[in-house]
């Protein structure tokens, strides 16, 4: 059977939600999971830090390396995957997870607030994914996965938030041009993308959501051990979506996800 035990996995925002999701899917295969973030105190507003995903972790049944960091701090993201690569001996898995959301119009959208989004998004996919190839071209079974969605030009998904759209389809254009290049060196890259919202304190902070129309994160992390785990050469350059991912390994009964059983779905962006 299919494993991730004793792989080691560097996750970027991964203290909570999506990222912590996979992070604990793969601990109990027994994993070595590098959680780097930047959340290192309690917010009353956004539970969970690095080191509650940590003992987290560790309980589930793999290893863990909580690791604060500014991922748009290309330095210190730098730093960050040496010290993963140092403490387990290597590197197998880029998870490409920490984004920022504002899904505001353009006169509501400042440059600040610009440049946030693509600097955590974009530049911060890149820079991270940069930082771990080196280590991921000595690995058995190297996989970027990218928590991004697929490119749609319609204008409807760029009209309401503009500067958003631009940071998400940044992240993926990072997991199509690096799949292609990696391609002959054998790194798996791909995209993986919800079919409908996924219940995040994050998306809670969003006025007007309401949760009961979301599946939890655990969806997210079962399709994404299932894109980790297969060989490297049999999936890459895809843009992937939960639901397909799970029908694909025999899985249609997705209720267990439900926040609330037999409530209306939300669909998630960028999906026609």
């Amino acid at each position: 059977m299919s494993t991730l035990a004793g792989k080691t996995l560097f996750i970027t925002g991964g203290s909570r939600g999506i990222g912590l999701a996979i992070a604990l899917r793969a601990a109990r295969d027994g994993a070595n999971v590098a959680i780097a973030a930047k959340t290192a105190e309690t917010n009353p507003k956004l539970p969970g830090t690095i080191y509650t995903a940590a003992a987290e972790i560790e309980a589930a049944g793999g290893k863990a390396l909580p690791l604060q960091v500014d991922i748009r701090d290309e330095a210190a993201v730098e730093a960050a995957v040496a010290k993963t690569v140092e403490t387990f001996g290597g590197l197998d898995i880029c998870i490409n997870n920490a984004s920022a959301i504002s899904l505001t119009g353009t006169l509501a959208t400042p440059a600040k607030r610009f440049d946030l989004m693509m600097g955590i998004n974009t530049r911060g996919t890149y820079v991270t994914s940069r930082a771990c190839l080196p280590h991921l071209l000595k690995a058995d079974n190297p996989q970027i996965l990218t928590l991004s969605p697929p490119l749609n030009m319609d204008a409807k998904w760029f009209k309401p938030h503009v500067a958003y759209t631009i940071a998400k389809y940044g992240m993926s254009l990072c997991m199509l041009g690096m799949a292609e290049e990696f391609r002959r060196d054998g790194v798996a890259v791909n995209a993986l993308w919800p079919r409908t919202t996924i219940a995040t304190a994050a998306l809670q902070m969003i006025p007007g959501i309401d949760t009961r129309g979301c599946r939890t994160p655990e969806i997210m992390a079962d399709a994404a051990w299932h894109v980790l785990v297969a060989p490297r050469r049999s999936l890459t350059g895809q843009f992937l979506i939960d639901d397909e991912v799970l029908a694909r390994a025999g899985i249609t009964d997705l209720e267990p996800y439900a926040v609330e059983p037999g409530h209306a779905l939300y669909p998630d962006l960028f999906l026609d």
